[in-house]
């Protein structure tokens, strides 16, 4: 053994050890441990953004669930044909069917055990006008004649927020829609049972009311309504875009007629919406003479609205298809239409569909081009005779949704 041996680079004892995998170093463990530090922040977030979302469903909740209850009275009416005789020689035949409404309103308190003193105005001011609704609900049904049935009236919206607290008899001020003393007639009522909470079944199948009865309107016609338009906007949008982009993009040929075309479809996807409003006023009304507020010219305005949407969404599809599907169709003998509808069609239906269902939402939100061509008429009339009725626009008035006449148990 010589002294060479001892001089070597790393054969000392005072070598220093090299580093081994199976031990973390410093630099490791500082990496792995901002890893943790951004998984712990991304799980953060996410429970910051689910309290949130639990804080806003619990508020939405807690707003709107008083909506699904409303007070009514119920009424039990045994009406003659003498006592319907009469009210329709008067001269006022409303006024006529009020009286007789207070008096059996007054035989139901009687008979419970309540003396309380009321008039005409106060029963107007609790439940409205019921001589109207009584009046046209023996024109429409003469077969209840001399028959008992009972009448369920909806409270006004005062009535119902004294009951749900949001009025009360310290803060309430005597105005023409309620009064100090009409709550003590309320509370006799109450304790007759003859008001009571039910489901409010007319927030659901109602219709528009107006600002003296907030309470008593209904989604159920404005629903109905953008079903209607929802099904025109379907039937012409989805076709005509999806036709319009199969040509664009695999058979229409490359100049600046068509450059033109896909210019003009990008720059009507950012059109706003009040400018379609503006045009089928112009086109549809004005110049074509269709009906205002019928779902036919709702869905028009919204379908030139929706189709750059699907326009484009249906090509970015089409384009993402691989050319080697088209090859390899075309190779086998099958046709350019064959290829497309057959192959490359099936592949891009997903992106397809996903652009139809983004452009329907975007129409379903829209309101201002609605709001030009009258369509809040349709909502305020209430319900059409059905689908082929609503599109001339033939709607009937609708009765009011305060009252349901139903034959009483005998």
């Amino acid at each position: 053994m010589t002294d060479a041996s001892l001089n070597t680079p790393g054969a000392g004892p005072a070598a220093k050890p090299k580093s081994s995998l199976a031990v973390l170093d410093d630099r490791t463990k500082r990496r792995n441990a901002s890893e943790a530090r951004f998984k712990a922040y991304g799980l953060g977030a996410i429970l910051i953004g689910i309290f949130f979302l639990v804080v806003l469903a619990v508020s939405i909740i807690r707003s709107g669930a008083p909506a699904f209850s409303r007070t009514v009275l119920d009424v039990e009416f045994n009406l003659s044909q003498e006592q319907v005789d009469g009210a329709e020689k008067e001269l006022f035949k409303t006024k006529a069917y009020e009286q007789l409404f207070i008096a059996k309103l007054e035989e139901q308190l009687q008979a419970s055990g309540m003396q309380v003193a009321f008039d005409a105005g106060a029963i107007e001011r609790i439940v409205g006008k019921t001589g109207a609704t009584i009046r046209e609900h023996y024109k429409a049904n003469p077969g209840d004649i001399g028959k008992p049935v009972s009448f369920e009236l909806a409270a006004s919206s005062r009535v119902d927020g004294y009951f749900n607290g949001r009025v009360t008899r310290e803060a309430l001020q005597d105005s023409r829609f309620l009064q100090l003393s009409d709550l003590d007639l309320v509370d006799a009522l109450h304790d007759a049972g003859i008001i009571r909470g039910s489901f409010n079944w007319t927030f659901i199948t109602g219709a528009d009311s107006g600002v003296d009865n907030p309470g008593g309107a209904g989604i159920g016609a404005s629903v109905v309504g953008s079903f209607f338009m929802m099904l025109v906007v379907l039937f012409l949008s989805l076709p005509i875009g999806v036709a319009a982009s199969i040509y664009l993009e695999e058979f229409a040929k490359r100049n600046r007629f068509t450059d033109l075309i896909e210019v003009n479809i990008s720059n009507l996807a950012a059109v706003p919406s009040i400018v379609f409003g503006i045009l089928g006023l112009a086109v549809f009304i004005q110049f074509m003479h269709l009906p205002q507020s019928a779902p036919l010219v709702g869905g028009l305005v919204l379908t030139l609205m929706t189709l750059p949407t699907i326009i484009i969404s249906t090509r970015a599809s089409l384009n993402a298809v691989p050319p080697s599907i088209r090859d390899a169709a075309l190779g086998v003998g099958a046709s350019k239409m064959q290829a497309v509808f057959h192959h490359v069609l099936p592949l891009a239906m997903p992106g397809i569909l996903t652009g139809t269902i983004i452009g329907l939402a975007q129409a379903l939100g829209e309101t201002a081009p609605l709001l030009l061509i009258g369509m809040v008429g349709f909502v305020a009339r209430g319900y059409p005779d059905g689908i082929a009725a609503a599109l001339p626009n033939r709607t009937r008035p609708c009765l009011p949704r305060s009252i349901h006449g139903r034959h009483a148990p005998m």
